[in-house]
């Protein structure tokens, strides 16, 4: 994997330390973000992620960006986004826990109120199912921005779908592809998969033909793996 731009980092950092002063009572006088913010970004670059990677983290924050009319408090929103896949081994079940107490750690250190800090932990909880209820407004807009990849164009989901498989090389191929087949089933099944009206109306449609398409190609007779 190649090495991150050093700017592209910097702007990574400074959309952070916005989110944490958006949610930071004024004249709190909380710590530097640079450091709680280069540990995130550290997790993030770990060597076990292929699709959970900086490019997933900024696709998420540009996603919320672009849902932000629908959120409560989009800063929420966005440290959320931060967290979520913060602690992630594909092997485990327990990612999303684990993110949401790191979350409940580290954001009371860097100023953030006991009660935006549940709130962002309980964000994080929320992407296990990404079932948001019909009046959890930073909800939805979390869900749809971690989902939106799938309305992704042709390209980008196929490149989307190889760096899953790539996450998951340790399970062997009939097993990943009839859990896979699973998962698609399963949302295609929602009654929708995206609850903004936004995301409803720009990401529906395209993310259904896409899930489609891949559960045609899993169904079809597999090569061997090399």
């Amino acid at each position: 994997m190649a090495a991150p731009d050093p700017a592209a980092l910097d702007v990574l950092r400074n959309r952070f330390a916005r989110a944490l002063a958006g949610v930071t009572a004024p004249g709190t006088a909380a710590p530097d973000p640079t450091p709680y913010a280069d540990h995130l970004l550290a997790r993030w670059q770990e060597p076990q992620r292929r699709y959970h990677t900086l490019a997933h983290l900024t696709a998420v924050l540009d996603h919320v960006d672009v849902l932000a009319e629908h959120a409560r408090d989009v800063d929420v929103v966005r440290l959320a986004a931060w967290f979520h896949d913060a602690v992630y081994l594909p092997d485990r079940s327990e990612n999303e826990e684990r993110s949401a107490r790191l979350a409940e750690r580290a954001l009371p250190e860097a100023g953030v109120t006991a009660e935006k800090t549940a709130e962002v932990a309980r964000l994080v909880r929320l992407t296990v199912t990404h079932a948001p209820a019909g009046d959890d407004r930073d909800g939805q807009v979390l869900c749809d921005a971690d989902l939106a990849v799938l309305a992704s164009p042709p390209s980008a989901y196929a490149a989307y779908t190889a760096a899953v498989r790539a996450e998951y090389h340790f399970v062997p191929s009939d097993a990943f592809r009839a859990g896979r087949a699973a998962i698609l089933r399963q949302l295609l099944g929602l009654p929708a998969l995206f609850h903004t009206p936004y995301g409803r109306r720009e990401w529906e449609a395209t993310a259904r033909r896409n899930l489609t398409g891949e559960l045609e190609m899993l169904s079809l007779p597999d090569t061997p793996d090399v």
